[in-house]
């Protein structure tokens, strides 16, 4: 079976050439772009099972390619960023950027994210429409809210709810033992293949489960699938239970 392929956009030539070499040498297919829209073209052209995306580009820069790429596709996106900012890593989380590193980085430790994203993906999966999806393994229902497993799908009265590969992974981690408390700190690392080396790193954890109960919950604000705990991370809700005991 041949190795995924990978989209690698930097401006800066010598990342570009180190990151291609590594990645050619531990076996992907890797194309590349050098700006914003080289990297639309290139999506385009040869559809990346993965983008590693730098966020400061010229034409356009990283968050305009990812919006525009999360308009129309799921493929996982990893952010390379110069900023410093908490604020500006959690920006590209909220896009659907899948991870991020902060340069400098060490181009292993980029090896063993994309690792950990294509092997959480799996196998390519055909998604057929179905009417009506019956309960069974695999199938969770809550309310009108369905979770197929399966078919990494989720759909509410019967319309789709598109999520990126890490929402449904995401999703699929917290409703595997409903109502039993997530760590923060295991869902990272189950996750995004890395324990928390500072308070910073969990922001990640938080603004996907953000962007899970956007998409979920009739009330964001008010969540009753996804329940904080406070001080320690995140629960599912057990199905017929009311959002009572923890704290929301």
């Amino acid at each position: 079976m041949s190795k995924a392929s990978i989209l690698v956009v930097d401006d800066e030539p010598a990342v570009l050439k180190v990151l291609v070499t590594r990645l050619q040498l531990a076996g992907y297919q890797v194309h590349q772009a050098t700006n914003g829209e080289e990297a639309l073209e290139a999506f385009h052209r040869e559809s990346p099972d993965l983008i590693v995306l730098d966020v400061m580009l010229p034409k356009m820069d990283g968050f305009a390619v990812c919006r525009r790429i999360r308009a129309e596709s799921v493929v996982p996106i990893i952010f390379l960023t110069a900023l410093e900012a908490i604020s500006e890593r959690v920006a590209g989380l909220d896009l659907g950027a899948d991870d991020y590193l902060s340069k400098p980085f060490s181009p292993k430790e980029l090896e063993a994210r994309i690792a950990t994203i294509l092997r959480r993906m799996g196998p390519s999966i055909t998604v057929t429409e179905t009417k009506e999806v019956p309960s069974g393994k695999g199938v969770m229902k809550f309310g009108n809210l369905v979770v197929d497993t399966n078919r990494r799908q989720v759909s509410r009265a019967g319309e789709r709810i598109s999520l990126t590969y890490t929402e449904f992974s995401l999703l699929e981690l917290l409703f595997d033992e409903p109502g039993k408390v997530v760590p923060r700190a295991e869902i990272l690392e189950q996750l995004w293949g890395y324990p928390p080396r500072r308070a910073a790193d969990l922001r990640v954890v938080d603004v996907y489960v953000a962007r899970l109960r956007g998409k979920l919950e009739p009330d964001p604000r008010n969540p009753e699938l996804i329940l904080t705990v406070r001080g320690i991370g995140y629960a599912s809700q057990r199905v017929g239970e009311k959002a009572t005991s923890l704290a929301s």
